[in-house]
């Protein structure tokens, strides 16, 4: 299993001690801590270069998160990011320079909350820009001290489209809170489309200066103001919806300072609590056409006694005795895409015992070790997606003797557990552990974590695997052993599995330790050890198998080892555009083979300790190292489309 990986390993030693007068070895460079982070769902520090979230994967917002200058953030529908509830200490801020990108559509918003979205849980969401602010360039905001303010009323700090904020609000002081998103001088350029702000501790949104605009904007019950700005800003929001059911925090708009003359074209607010509707301070103004306002005390408020000719509503000045009660001007159902929940999600670490019922409705992650114990039964239903934090050998997923494992995927909702990146290594995989026979003996311990297998039941049963694919596995446990995609040791033949893909794995696809289950439709690309590995004397049967390899160097369709208990393959297609040695036979090993189509490979059979060929009996008849065993039907994938699945 291991020859090809030394060979490599000597051979880059090799290349390593050169001569001075070489070519210099590449400094490769370290990959910063924030992007590990990112990589493992974490977001956490200052990111100083371009990123793209992956919607698959459920990011924990556990500190301050910065998007520095030149740095972009790109974040994909349906990506959820859950907040900890850590006050002011927790927020994204978008910094000078910075961007955000938030590509949300209504059937996949982007969702930014604490887990109970409960008011002031923390700091929300803060852009800083270079528009034109009366505070002047270079100001300093009163959350975070970030620098914001210039003359470059175009800039753009990125795209906000279909955002969903909830649990907002958290005090900095008893005169200061984060809002829902904070706009410091952010320009017209800026994109944002579709945002609604839930539950949040202080306003919905606020423009400190800036030219920035908003299209679709909902706003339920902010604990302060629903919509704040001041320093001038002077852009326009068109269609927002605001709602108040809360007692006491029931104010539509502040504004405040200079007049910038923003504009807001159709507003419609609905308070269930009374309240003040528009509130003026100093000079500020508006121009406001298309106003609904239903259930408020006060419409019109100049609390510093500006002049109400500085709020035009429908064409003329305001009026305070004025109810501005005309029919909805926005329709609600514009926003049907703001009732999305940030979904729950659910740690998967440590100890089974009893039996568990997976959700396919929720998130799962595996950050651990998962062990299913005797007496344990995990059941997967079709759909479920369990993402493995990229954490090597301490993160894997176990079934350990008298477990069992019933995953239910179906063809059109497979099951899939992988890493973020599905790069080979990341995690550790799936092991199962039974009580068939094995030449190793009964209670015999793995090489993978150690567990206990084998026996005498070779009718034993770990479960049922059904549409299953696994990306991402192979994480080295020392030098000579890694863990494989699935390990199954002493597993027994009342053990179903059917429509198993195993993708991208740094060491082998599928290894079977003796044992007496068979698999059917098993699809295994770019295993970067065997693809199929046996030993300790296996004799199941595997039924329609697809190879493919593309990687250089990782190209062993079949590897046997030690005794032969004469395993069966029926319609057996393994295609390399590498090179590589098809199928290897060490010691006693050997398989009876029917219908085998064998494409690019070096070596079609390699009798490794020059055990007997004709333990290997292919299409009835003795191997033999020069068939190029090209003439077999090909195994059909076109109707397997369940192996292309992902998180």
């Amino acid at each position: 299993m291991k020859n090809f990986k030394l060979f490599l390993f000597a051979t880059i030693l090799g290349l390593t001690f050169t001569s001075c007068n070489d070519e210099p070895t590449p400094i490769i460079q370290e990959e910063s801590p924030v992007i590990e982070n990112l990589k493992n769902g974490i977001m956490s520090g200052k990111l100083e270069e371009d990123y793209t979230l992956d919607a698959s994967t459920s990011y924990t917002l556990s500190g301050s998160f910065l998007i520095d200058d030149n740095a972009t953030l790109n974040i994909p529908a349906g990506t959820q990011i859950s907040a900890v509830s850590g006050g002011v200490d927790i927020y994204i801020a978008v910094l000078q320079g910075g961007k955000i990108n938030v590509n949300g559509t209504a059937s996949n918003p982007v969702i930014m909350a604490s887990t109970n979205s409960n008011p002031g849980d923390w700091g929300g969401l803060t852009l800083c820009g270079k528009a034109t602010t009366t505070a002047g360039a270079g100001a300093s905001a009163e959350v975070g001290g970030f620098i914001y303010g210039g003359s470059e009323d175009s800039d753009s700090s990125g795209i906000i489209r279909n955002l969903i904020i909830r649990g907002t609000g958290a005090a900095i002081n008893a005169d200061s809170e984060y809002n829902g998103v904070s706009f410091y001088a952010v320009g017209s350029s800026t994109v944002v489309e579709n945002l609604a702000v839930i539950d949040g501790a202080d306003d919905g949104v606020e423009f400190f200066g800036g030219t920035v605009s908003v299209t679709n904007l909902y706003l339920e019950n902010n604990e302060d103001d629903a919509i704040d700005w001041t320093e001038g800003w002077n852009g326009t929001v068109t269609n927002s919806y605001i709602v108040n059911t809360k007692a006491d925090f029931s104010t539509v708009v502040e504004a405040d300072k200079e007049n910038g003359n923003p504009k807001l074209t159709n507003l419609t607010a609905v308070s269930s609590v009374g309240g003040t509707a528009l509130q003026f301070k100093k000079q500020s103004g508006a121009t406001i056409t298309g106003l609904s306002l239903l259930g408020y005390d006060d419409t019109i408020d100049m609390a510093d006694d500006g002049p109400l000719a500085n709020v035009i509503i429908d064409g003329v000045a305001a009026d305070p005795t004025n109810s501005y009660n005309a029919p909805a001007t926005v329709d609600i159902s514009l926003f049907s895409w703001a009732n999305a929940e940030l979904a729950e999600v659910v740690d998967l670490s440590g100890t089974l015992s009893t039996t568990l019922t997976l959700d396919s409705d929720k998130k799962y992650r595996l950050s651990s070790a998962y062990i299913v114990e005797a007496g344990g039964k995990l059941i997967i239903p079709a759909g479920t997606k369990i993402s493995a934090r990229a954490g090597g050998v301490d993160v894997y997923l176990a079934v350990l003797v008298d477990g069992e494992i019933d995953i239910q995927g179906t063809e059109a909702n497979p099951v899939v557990m992988s890493s973020t990146g599905a790069e080979p290594g990341d995690w550790g995989g799936l092991t199962i552990c039974g009580k068939a026979t094995t030449t190793s003996g009964a209670n015999s311990t793995a090489e993978v974590g150690g567990f206990t297998y084998g026996g005498t039941m070779d009718t034993d049963s770990s479960g049922s695997i059904k549409n299953l694919v696994i990306k991402g596995t192979g994480a080295a446990i020392n030098a000579d052993s890694e863990y494989n995609g699935v390990s199954l040791y002493a597993v027994g033949s009342g053990t179903t599995i059917e429509n198993l893909a195993v993708i991208n794995g740094a060491d082998d696809g599928i290894e079977f330790y003796g044992g007496t289950v068979s698999v059917t439709n098993l699809y295994l690309e770019n295993n970067e050890d065997d693809a199929v590995d046996w030993t300790e004397g296996w004799n199941g049967t595997v039924t329609n198998t697809y190879i493919s390899h593309t990687i250089e160097n990782f190209s062993t369709a079949f590897e046997a080892d030690k005794e032969n208990n004469n395993p069966k393959f029926v319609n057996v297609t393994a295609i390399s555009t590498t090179g590589g040695t098809a199928l290897q036979f060490k010691k006693q090993s050997g398989a009876t083979i029917t219908n085998l189509f064998l494409e690019g490979y070096d070596t079609n059979i390699d009798m490794a300790d020059n055990g007997p060929l004709s333990n290997v009996i292919i299409d009835g008849v003795a191997a033999t190292t020069t068939d190029a065993y090209d003439s077999g039907s090909q195994v059909n994938i076109s109707a397997w489309a369940w192996r292309n699945a992902g998180l």
